[in-house]
């Protein structure tokens, strides 16, 4: 296994979690943020955007890890 590989594997068992919990911990999603491989940043944004329309009031800090992790991602479909 390569170091890539375990970090893939980490990540998606924190998106699990995250997707699960409706109060998600703040220290899982920070380590998804600090190893989640370029390909996985769509599926847990789509993760943190059901957490944000779940939630009749959503916390800023939500709406900011959403925008800081948007920023990852290229402009346009052309990169």
């Amino acid at each position: 296994m390569t170091r890539g590989e375990a970090q893939q594997v980490i990540v998606g068992f924190l998106m699990e979690r995250v997707r699960a919990d409706h109060y998600p911990s703040t220290t899982q999603m920070s380590t998804i943020e600090q190893l989640i491989p370029r390909e996985m940043v769509p599926e847990y944004l789509d993760i943190l955007m059901d957490k944000l329309v779940e939630d009749a009031w959503p916390s800023m800090d939500m709406l900011r890890r959403i925008m800081r992790v948007a920023e990852t991602l290229p402009v346009s479909e052309r990169g």
